[in-house]
């Protein structure tokens, strides 16, 4: 397959938004994965061309992060927790019931082309365990049979809704707000909730709240000013060169000096 002049034109545009054109290579790499449906070889060349580096350091790149595939994937990426806290709360079930549901292994495609299943590490949701992604968007508190519902329902063509996040596109179109393209879903679906505030809302019920700006607290918890914290860094630092001249161990090394 061939990148079209869209895709390299694109291409070129991410490198033009950094100061130092290789620091595009990462959403560039994406933007290779939404259009081709993995990371080929051409888009491994055309990177490196755009950016003046080599195909070596590209390749590095593409096969040390795992959200980077050089094999195509399907419709939908389906990923399970399989770290500790998801593991114990449920997520060895759930990976290894879609294992069976759908008849493949870690890292393979179903038949239809429909969904490419794969085993994660922690996605930072451990208050919602045990989490799935769908095209990297979450869906919480899963369970072996909410997860088989959820792959059915993408494999017929339903929609389907993340539990903190857009309604569910495909893994190429995914792939591409990665890149930096936005799909103008930014704002659909609530992005934080129940755990996750927990904390905020028992600050609000007790009126906590941060120090205000250029103030810390202090040991008895009241906010102290920037000047006086260096004032109290002062003398402290004072106090302790104060003890090192006046230890023990100097004074034995000055008497044995004379």
């Amino acid at each position: 397959m061939t990148l079209s002049d869209v895709t390299l034109s694109e291409l070129s545009e991410l490198a033009g938004r950094y100061p130092q054109a290789r620091s595009a290579l990462l959403p560039m790499l994406h933007l290779i994965q939404s259009a081709e449906g993995h990371v080929t070889n051409e888009g491994v060349e055309v990177c490196a061309r755009i950016l003046g580096i080599s195909a070596a350091e590209v390749s590095g790149v593409a096969t040390f992060y795992t959200m980077y595939k050089r094999r195509p994937m399907g419709e939908h990426h389906v990923g399970v927790c399989t770290n500790t806290l998801c593991a114990v709360m449920g997520g060895d079930l759930i990976f290894e019931r879609l294992k069976g549901h759908l008849d493949v292994g870690n890292d393979e495609t179903t038949e239809d082309g429909q969904v490419t299943l794969e085993h994660i590490e922690c996605n930072a949701a451990c208050d919602f365990a045990p989490v799935m992604t769908v095209n990297w968007e979450f869906f919480d508190n899963q369970t072996p049979e909410s997860a088989v519902e959820l792959v059915d329902k993408l494999r017929a063509g339903e929609m389907v809704q993340a539990t903190r996040g857009a309604t569910i596109t495909s893994w190429r179109a995914a792939e591409r707000v990665i890149a930096g393209f936005e799909d103008g879903l930014v704002d659909e679906g609530p992005t934080a909730a129940g755990a996750s505030l927990a904390g905020l809302e028992i600050a609000k019920e007790r009126g906590w709240a941060a120090p205000a700006y250029g103030a810390s607290s202090g040991s008895d918890g009241t906010a102290e000013t920037k000047e006086g914290a260096a004032e109290q860094a002062d003398t402290s630092r004072a106090e302790t060169e104060t003890i090192i001249e006046e230890s023990p161990a100097q004074t034995s090394k000055e008497d044995s000096d004379d």
